[in-house]
């Protein structure tokens, strides 16, 4: 289903709706170039998941881990890593059996190690509003 986000806050929004949807285990792959607001997209689902806390994009660190909400949420940047095989070193295996969900940005990267359940998340931009963004959820129905 497509989705036209006119602000960050609505993509914020739109991650909290698909938090709801989610259960122990689901993997988020994001599609989308620098700056389009996957990291937006994080925060929302980890509110939407009742955390609370400061939400980053991992880009130096890999992942982030943040607990204390209905499940853990483990944010993935897989820029920095040249594929697959990079992930499983890093215990890919370990996040999927923790219960928790993994949002894995630059999933592109690391396509071999998406479970075939995989929620995707393409975000692009609005052919005629720079600061819009066409939002594409592909594997589950948002309420």
């Amino acid at each position: 289903m497509e989705y036209l986000s006119r602000s960050v806050t609505e993509t914020e929004e739109l991650g909290a709706r698909l938090a709801a949807a989610l259960a122990p285990g689901a993997v988020v792959a994001y599609k989308g170039g620098l700056g389009m607001g996957k990291t937006a997209f994080t925060r929302g689902l980890a509110r939407g998941l009742g955390y609370t806390g400061h939400v980053t994009s991992p880009t130096f660190t890999i992942v982030n881990e943040y607990e204390g909400g209905r499940l853990p949420l483990f944010h993935f940047d897989m820029y920095r890593l040249d594929d697959a095989d990079a992930l499983f070193d890093i215990g890919w295996e370990d996040y999927l059996d923790r219960g928790g969900v993994c949002a894995v940005e630059w999933s592109e990267q690391v396509a071999d190690a998406m479970p075939e359940d995989t929620i995707y998340v393409s975000i692009a931009r609005h052919p005629q509003e720079d600061s819009w963004r066409c939002i594409n959820v592909e594997g589950v129905e948002l309420t």
